[in-house]
């Protein structure tokens, strides 16, 4: 990459500040929640009026388009690095509202004490004491007068020093002036160079993602409705974590809450599932894979900017088509008959809770099938059989655990290529033969790693074959898992302590099962020897203690649905190590008979 790709400029901040007004300069941020709190917009403030720096920004510009006509459409600049600081800027100084978290609109007020030179949030306190300027978007508006301000000021401190005050206000009023640095990448750029561009910079902030980009460049599109395709994502997702904030965001913001879009997530308000709630990154990677059969994000960037990619050239007519397709995705997505409809297969697989899901990635490739096939038209049962076999064969073989991106591309193409069908039986040939099931899958289940995907998968296969708890006559794992229950030692973990046994081993997720609470009580830190011999004691005199399983029969069937080795109840029970093995095997099993149920 040569240095010509990209200037570096100082700009006072009102000339900034003004773009942005303009549109010279687009921030897509300026619709979105605000994430900064009003304490940090203080700090900023005090460290321009201080003249400490407050680091680099960095623009955009768009990739030139030759128009239908054509002629070229110069690109917008879009403002990928500093939103927040301008926004900050934008709603201290210029008086702004924000929409917070919320999504209400609010004023910060920041306010200016000039014989302290102190800054604060305002309150009511501060606006009842002469000594601040309450709002400091009064002093730096353009039509304000620094006599006048100075004067008013001293009228009310007449025991201040006239020159002082007029020279701190002065200063304060100067901070737009502040020189600023503008990184402006080129428009030749690709969005590789300006994603390694960003990372390099010294940024304080959140790490940019590819969704950043695509969100930024979403929003900064108004003659394909970006914004108000941005605003559907964000609603969206901020709806399915908070049903109770649609009224809010119907009143707050009108005219998108009358459009046909916001009638397509209105089912929310009522929605109380919390299984899935996509985050925009998610929304995105589904609408993208799932209608343009790549997996890349950054290639959807190139996409909305209208990218040839045989040709290497921008075309209006490829930017037109690919928001009207990106618009398709979303709607698919954010569909209620989808949505809803993918939630239950996934509850049909025994995925009861969201504690049982790790890898999000996993459950958005699982929804790109789910969409594929019923566009495809494939008949509902097999299209459930289909989403609860991807879902779990990708959980089994980590296929996201490393580059979840290359995966999605990998796999997308080949699905096109070679369709669903033939294409998935290829995986499940290649990746889930005996030897994954006898060899590799057991291994899997030798970590203590709470979080362990297995082992959550484990309690998914409980909770879809009915399975009872560890030793529980009536009480489900899925009540358990539902409810918050309590994941137990199988070999008490203070008897292996006693032992010697460091944590790494006493902690193995093969020494785990849920239990119930007063069944671990009862059970204590008794050697498993006795605890089983007191089960089959209280079994045969009709007084168990321990639990309320009251036949032998029940309890053999207690300890397979468990994946506790039998032997358990012999009078030589196996060792701790002998006892891991036995389970890792059987843990291996009991998920290659859920997997062959779905």
């Amino acid at each position: 990459m040569s240095q010509t790709c990209y200037a570096v400029n100082q700009y006072p901040i009102r000339i900034l500040l003004s773009w942005v007004q303009s549109g010279e300069v687009s921030i897509p941020e300026i619709q979105r929640p605000f994430v900064w709190d009003a304490a940090q917009v203080r700090d900023l403030l005090d460290s321009l009026y201080r003249g400490y720096p407050i680091g680099y920004l960095i623009a955009w510009r768009n990739p030139d388009v030759r128009l239908k006509s054509g002629g070229s459409s110069s690109g917008k600049k879009i403002l990928i690095d500093g939103q927040q600081r301008v926004t900050a800027l934008m709603a201290a100084v210029l008086g702004y509202e924000v929409m917070n978290k919320n999504y209400k609109r609010v004023n910060i007020r920041i306010a200016f004490n000039p014989l302290e030179q102190t800054f604060e949030v305002a309150n009511p306190a501060i606006q009842k004491d002469s000594t601040w300027l309450a709002d400091i978007s009064n002093v730096m508006a353009s039509d304000a007068k620094i006599f006048d301000l100075a004067r008013d000021y001293l009228i009310k401190n007449p025991d201040a020093d006239e020159s002082i005050i007029y020279d701190r206000i002065q200063k304060l009023r100067d901070i737009i002036n502040n020189q600023v640095g503008l990184i402006d990448l080129d428009s030749h750029l690709s969005i590789e160079e300006v994603t390694d561009i960003f990372i390099r910079i010294n940024s304080k902030g959140t790490t940019l993602s590819q969704a950043d980009f695509v969100m930024s460049k979403i929003a900064a599109s108004e003659e394909y409705q970006g914004h108000e395709l941005r605003k559907l994502i964000d609603y969206f997702c901020h709806l399915a974590i908070l049903p109770e904030d649609f009224e809010t965001i119907s009143k707050n913001d009108t005219e998108f809450s009358s459009s046909e879009h916001f009638q397509k997530i209105s089912w929310l308000k009522g929605e109380k599932d919390d299984l899935y709630d996509p985050k925009y990154t998610d929304v995105l990677r589904v609408a993208f894979v799932s209608k343009f059969g790549r997996g890349r994000l950054r290639d959807l960037v190139a996409l909305l900017s209208g990218r040839d990619f045989e040709k290497r050239t921008y075309e209006e007519s490829i930017a037109e088509a690919s928001f009207a397709t990106l618009w398709e995705g979303v709607g698919d997505v954010v569909s209620k008959t989808n949505f809803t409809r993918f939630l239950m297969i996934l509850r049909s697989a025994g995925l009861v809770d969201s504690s049982l899901i790790g890898s999000v990635n996993v459950v958005n490739y699982a929804y790109v099938i789910y969409l594929l096939l019923r566009k495809e038209g494939m008949k509902q049962s097999d299209i459930e059989t289909y989403v609860r076999k991807a879902y779990v064969l990708n959980v089994l073989t980590e296929r996201f655990a490393g580059n979840p991106e290359g995966t999605f591309d990998f796999d997308i193409r080949r699905i096109h290529e070679q369709g669903f069908e033939a294409y998935f039986k290829h995986q499940e040939e290649a990746e889930l033969g005996e030897s994954f099931w006898n060899v590799a899958l057991p291994r899997k289940f030798n970590t203590p790693v709470a979080s362990s995907p297995f082992f959550r998968l484990f309690l998914a296969a409980q909770c879809k074959m009915g399975d009872l708890g560890f030793l529980s006559k009536a009480i489900t794992v899925r009540d358990m898992v539902i409810h918050r229950g309590d994941r137990h030692h199988i070999y008490p973990r203070n008897y292996l302590k006693k032992l010697g046994f460091p944590q790494s081993q006493y902690n193995q997720i093969a020494n785990y099962a849920m239990t119930q609470s007063e069944i671990n009580i009862a059970i204590g830190d008794m050697s498993p020897e006795k605890y089983f011999s007191n089960l089959k004691e209280g079994i045969q005199n009709g007084e168990a203690q321990i639990s309320a399983i009251s036949s032998m029969d029940q309890l053999r069937a207690n300890l397979d649905q468990n994946c506790i080795p039998e032997s358990m109840l012999d009078e030589n029970i196996p060792s701790y190590e002998d006892f891991l093995l036995e389970r890792q095997i059987l843990l291996a099993k009991k998920l290659k008979a859920y997997y062959e149920s779905l």
